[in-house]
Parts: C-alpha cells; sequence; structure tokens
C-alpha cells in the first residue's frame, strides 16, 4: 500500500546557514495520530511545515500519495494542500467579521468543488459534529477560545482532508479545551482513518497519539507507537 506521506532524507537549511531540520526520514500512513514532539527550537514547527508542503526541503524530497511534490509548481502545491490537506495553528485565525459557518465556508468556496447548498450543508454537519451546531451564525469574538479552535477544526476539515496537521493547536487553551481538541484529533484518525500529525509541547497531551516523534536539534531521535 503507497504511504500517505513520505519523507526521504530531507533537510531545510536557511539562506544565511542556519539548519532548521536535517536527514528527515519518516513514513505516515493513513489513520496515524502522530505526535511531533521535542524542546523549544527543536525543529518542531519547521518539520510540520515541510510535511504540510507550506515549505519546500533544501535536500531529500517528500511524496504525497506517491507523488513527488519537487515536481509540482507553486500553484499546483496549493491546489494539493487545498483539496487534500487541512491546517490548525495555535491561533484560530477565524476572520473576526465573518460567522463561524462562514468562517467555516471559506475554503469549501475557494476549492469551488460544491453548490452552494451543498457546501453549506457541509459546513452545517460538520459544526454540529463539533458541538458547535447552536453557534454557526455567532461571529467569534461572541464564542470561548475553545469554541474558536473547535470552528477552526471544522474550517480545517472543510474539503475533507486525508491528512490534518496542527501546530501547538491548544497552545492557549485550558486543560479541559485542549483535551477536547485532542480527542478530535484521536477521533479523526480512529474513527475516519484521516492521518493527524500535531505538534506540542504538552507531554501529557502527546501520550493520547498512536505514535509519538521526537526532534532534538532537528533530527529525529525517537520515533515510538504507543
Amino acid at each position: 500500500m503507497t504511504a500517505l506521506l513520505t519523507a526521504h532524507g530531507m533537510a531545510r537549511t536557511l539562506p544565511e546557514g542556519v539548519t532548521l531540520v536535517t536527514d528527515i526520514d519518516l513514513v505516515i500512513q493513513g489513520g496515524e495520530f502522530v505526535a511531533i514532539t521535542g524542546p523549544s527550537g527543536s525543529g518542531k514547527s519547521s518539520l510540520l511545515y515541510l510535511l504540510g508542503l507550506l515549505d519546500r526541503p533544501s535536500a531529500g524530497r517528500i511524496l504525497f500519495e506517491g507523488q513527488d511534490t519537487a515536481a509540482l509548481s507553486a500553484s499546483d502545491l496549493a491546489a494539493l494542500r487545498l483539496a487534500r490537506l487541512g491546517f490548525v495553528f495555535q491561533f484560530h485565525f477565524l476572520l473576526p467579521e465573518f460567522t463561524a459557518l462562514d468562517n467555516v465556508l471559506i475554503p469549501i468556496r475557494r476549492r469551488g468543488a460544491l453548490k452552494p447548498t451543498a457546501a453549506e450543508a457541509r459546513a452545517r454537519m460538520l459544526l454540529d459534529a463539533l458541538g458547535l451546531g447552536a453557534a454557526a451564525e455567532k461571529l467569534p469574538e461572541q464564542l470561548s477560545g475553545g469554541m474558536r479552535q473547535r470552528v477552526a477544526v471544522a474550517r480545517a476539515l472543510a474539503n475533507d482532508p486525508v491528512l490534518v496537521l496542527a501546530d501547538e493547536p491548544t497552545g492557549n487553551l485550558d486543560t479541559r479545551n485542549a483535551a477536547a481538541v485532542f480527542d478530535i484529533f484521536a477521533r479523526l484518525a480512529a474513527e475516519e482513518g484521516r492521518a493527524v500529525l500535531v505538534v506540542t509541547h504538552d507531554a501529557e497531551l502527546a501520550k493520547r497519539a498512536t505514535r509519538r516523534v521526537h526532534l532534538v536539534d532537528g533530527r529525529i531521535i525517537s520515533d515510538e507507537k504507543t
């Protein structure tokens, strides 16, 4: 079976000579819930951005569903991300002037694969599934921090991605809401077969993943299934 995502000998070095990650060999399959851990400055976010095709490696290559992404243009990469990947960040980045529903609709409308009625039905379904059905017409300022982050998760799922990537998604949440977000990620992997990659500094939350990849100084020093 073709792996969902494969990194071979991947490295990222900035023009000024700073190496962010190096010697990365990693294979991600559908249905895996992977926590990327490590101390500050270890390259966790840099690795996630490379695996999420938001940045290109300086060396090595990344295969997505068997396709060498180095052969793709910037516009092709953007289309691939929109159609197949979903992103959640530490800051929810919801547009404040749009309702929760409209925020979730943004990537659906950008892709243009669904008619308006079907697009709204999908957005409402995602909000309902995350316990936000009653908040669909509310603006972000009317929602709690945990609710706003769940809207961001719904937005990440809008185009039915096979891979969800999250960079410190619970960094601004209290313990209860952080656990709830991680429960959502676990369900996406176990019940829906999506691959989920989460950067986290929280060791207790990382234990909820089914696999932990630990970085130090830009290198993977352990890769363990839990």
